[in-house]
């Protein structure tokens, strides 16, 4: 689990949470945009990362719709919306 996920864990053994998964998701989708940049043919790289932006919008959605607070310290520590 990276450093993000561990601050965002609700307890020593999170990994199952919207926070958690979110910061995971967040992880894979900036070394995917690294990877799709250099190889702009790889084109199942590219639906993997459409995925994954698209699981954590979700994700996001739910949070903001269930619980804003720790909807706002996601996307403070995570550094995602403006």
């Amino acid at each position: 689990m990276t450093d993000k996920a561990k601050e965002l864990a609700i307890h020593e053994k999170d990994t199952g949470s919207s926070e958690v998964q979110i910061a995971l998701l967040t992880d894979k989708i900036e070394m995917l945009s690294k990877h799709v940049k250099e190889f702009k043919k790889d084109k199942h790289s590219s639906v993997g990362l459409l995925r994954a932006v698209n699981k954590r919008k979700k994700l996001l959605d739910y949070l903001k719709k269930n619980k804003l607070e720790s909807y706002k310290k996601v996307i403070n520590k995570l550094n995602i919306r403006k």
